[in-house]
């Protein structure tokens, strides 16, 4: 792979939450590339440390309660040693993000045109009839058809399609090179989530820009993904190329996401499950398999006391050999004795 369509390579990227006097990983020992006109989508459950990795590469944290460690490299410095007044630099003009709930990212106070303008205001050196024009702009260019209403409103006179749609016109006003988006479509019906995910790729295209996708949803990763890192308990424990990954996932954990999507050919009326749940920061096993129990019908021997990530076919990677006899427990044999 050509090393200058490198946009982002996070390496060995630690993320730990203050609880009393200690500090406990949520992202422990992440590495990552995004490439130039990429899509690359982080998949897992609540709690897994997707959200956790996203603020991380963009500087949204505490920094008295958390502990960023490793290396987050963006055109040769490390974000992740970076000042507050550092990144203010980058946030928004190079690295911008796409949050989940744009009615609490919108200050609910200024009006639309306002904020959208407040980040060319800020990084640009335009003048104040040049950042009108691309308020218009870029409110027609995600879609809205009258954006000389829509700039004199207030999110909360906005649906929710609508808000998102200045969410993502704030985040492009800069043209960045990475964008992250959070869950981005979580909270919209269908039709409009659609919409919004043509009009990622639709400025994608036209940017070249690196987009990483937050997301719990395969449908959403299926339809416009690249490549996907599947994360469980802080680590990154399957990554490939999005077309291997849904026609060969090898990992216990991403067969056991797979296995539970809804059928409509299921003979069965019961929904697969997977067995018991992410365990919290505090009770987290940082050694072993950290899937292990949730699969206990598979003995010990099968799991690594130190699971790395292995190259099982070109770019598809698996973090621990357990893949290699993995069952589920429904299958002919696979029950406990």
């Amino acid at each position: 792979m050509n090393t200058s369509d490198e946009l982002l390579k996070i390496h060995n990227l630690h993320t730990g939450f203050r609880i009393k006097d200690t500090f406990y990983d949520a992202v422990d020992g992440v590495s990552l590339t995004l490439r130039k006109n990429e899509i690359l989508a982080i998949v897992g459950e609540s709690g897994c440390g997707k959200s956790t990795l996203a603020t991380s590469i963009i500087g949204l944290h505490d920094p008295n309660n958390t502990r960023v460690q490793g290396e987050i490299m963006f055109k040769n410095t490390n974000l992740a040693t970076l000042s507050e007044e550092e990144f203010e630099q980058v946030r928004g003009s190079e690295i911008s993000m796409i949050f989940q709930d744009p009615l609490s990212a919108l200050n609910p106070l200024m009006r639309i045109g306002e904020q959208i303008e407040e980040s060319l205001k800020y990084h640009t050196d335009m003048s104040k009839v040049k950042r009108n024009e691309r308020v218009f702009e870029l409110l027609r260019q995600v879609g809205i058809n009258r954006p000389e209403r829509v700039v004199k409103q207030f999110p909360h006179q906005l649906s929710g399609g609508m808000r998102q749609r200045v969410m993502i016109a704030i985040a492009i006003a800069c043209k960045p090179q990475i964008i992250i988006a959070d869950e981005p479509t979580t909270a919209l019906d269908v039709t409009i989530q659609s919409q919004i995910l043509d009009l990622l790729i639709d400025l994608q295209d036209e940017t070249n820009a690196g987009i990483l996708l937050i997301t719990h949803d395969l449908g959403v990763v299926a339809e416009v993904a690249d490549r996907v890192a599947v994360m469980y308990a802080g680590e990154i424990i399957e990554e490939a190329p999005v077309e291997e990954l849904f026609k060969r996932p090898k990992h216990p954990y991403t067969r056991s996401l797979f296995n539970s999507i809804p059928q409509m050919n299921a003979h069965s009326g019961r929904l697969n499950v997977i067995e018991g749940i992410v365990p919290s920061l505090i009770h987290l096993p940082r050694t072993g398999c950290r899937f292990a129990p949730r699969i206990s019908w598979l003995p010990d021997s099968v799991h690594e006391d130190h699971p790395t990530l292995h190259e099982v076919s070109p770019g598809h990677f698996v973090r621990c050999s357990c893949w290699e006899v993995f069952h589920f427990k429904s299958e002919i044999g696979g029950t406990t004795s």
